[in-house]
């Protein structure tokens, strides 16, 4: 077996699912290999059931030089620095301000709140809004032909 070849085969999950190909396609991209840098740093935290922060380290961006951007259920982050107007002599550069692309897979509901720039830190708040016809429900038996639905809470 080659490197980063996958071992197992999705097809029977064709055949026995319907709906889940896009499941199925983000776990075949997960096997395959990393070809994204690691920059720039970022932490990605749950805060409540339904509520999630990423954090992005991009030190010496400003908000203008940021492009945040949802797609579908993509969502995509871009820092392009502006070009410098005089020439600069460093002797040691260490902080990065190269150009980069992040991007993050968004499962089903979720949406991006808001962003906040603060201390070099982008903060991407996001929340998972399930719509009320995808909740749980209880359904009651009746005895004759009514049968009635109530939501769970």
């Amino acid at each position: 077996m080659r490197p980063f070849e996958r071992p197992f085969d999705f097809a029977p999950l064709y055949r026995s699912t319907v709906g889940f190909d896009r499941l199925v396609q983000m776990l075949d991209s997960v096997s395959a290999p990393d070809t994204e840098t690691a920059y720039p740093p970022y932490n990605i935290e749950r805060l409540t059931e339904n509520e999630y922060r990423i954090t992005m380290a991009v030190a010496g961006f400003s908000d203008a030089e940021i492009k945040i951007e949802v797609k579908e259920n993509a969502l995509t982050v871009t820092g392009a620095k502006a070009a410098e107007s005089k020439e600069r002599q460093f002797l040691h550069r260490g902080i990065a301000t190269r150009a980069f692309e992040r991007r993050f897979q968004l499962a089903d509901h979720v949406e991006v709140k808001g962003a906040d720039l603060k201390d070099g830190l982008l903060h991407l708040e996001l929340v998972r809004n399930v719509p009320e016809r995808l909740k749980p429900r209880s359904i009651s038996i009746g005895t004759g032909s009514h049968k009635q639905i109530e939501a769970t809470t």
